[in-house]
């Protein structure tokens, strides 16, 4: 049971890692798009 348990905080750690990853480039997505709406040379 406490090895399943292990497997659980272990997977969720790997999955909430990963996701900070993923919300960190959407951002910067995001910010490319506003940039190239201002008409920031170079980001369209």
């Amino acid at each position: 049971m406490k090895q399943l348990l292990k497997i659980f905080a272990i997977s969720g750690s790997i999955l909430i890692l990963s996701a900070c990853n993923t919300v960190k480039g959407a951002g910067q997505d995001v910010e490319s798009v506003g940039d190239c709406a201002d008409g920031v040379k170079g980001n369209c």
